[in-house]
């Protein structure tokens, strides 16, 4: 049976772009529940998050590390610590508990 790759890829494209569309055509006023913006505002983080927290276990040589890691930054997150100090120390321990291993 023959396939035809291009009528995959107008699939892809048409789903794609009613995805797109369908909120800017049916929405038309300013969005007035707190409960749907609240929602709206945070699914771009939960997405990431998602996306991100398996790397965060698999990408070390153990998943003992990128545990500790994971804990770590959210510590150094939670007392105000910047962007570049959480990564960094995540990194470290994660390398560190590699040496130990």
């Amino acid at each position: 049976m023959q396939h035809n790759i291009y009528i995959y890829i107008f699939i892809m494209a048409a789903v794609s772009f009613v995805i797109r569309i369908l909120p800017l055509t049916l929405i038309q006023k300013q969005i007035k529940s707190r409960f749907i913006r609240s929602f709206l505002y945070y699914v771009p983080y939960v997405t990431l998050s998602v996306m991100t927290f398996p790397a965060i276990l698999y990408a070390g040589a153990s998943q003992l590390s990128g545990a500790l890691a994971l804990l770590t930054g959210i510590l150094l997150a939670y007392f105000n610590a910047g962007l570049f100090k959480v990564a960094v120390s995540c990194c470290l321990v994660v390398l560190l508990i590699g040496f130990i291993q």
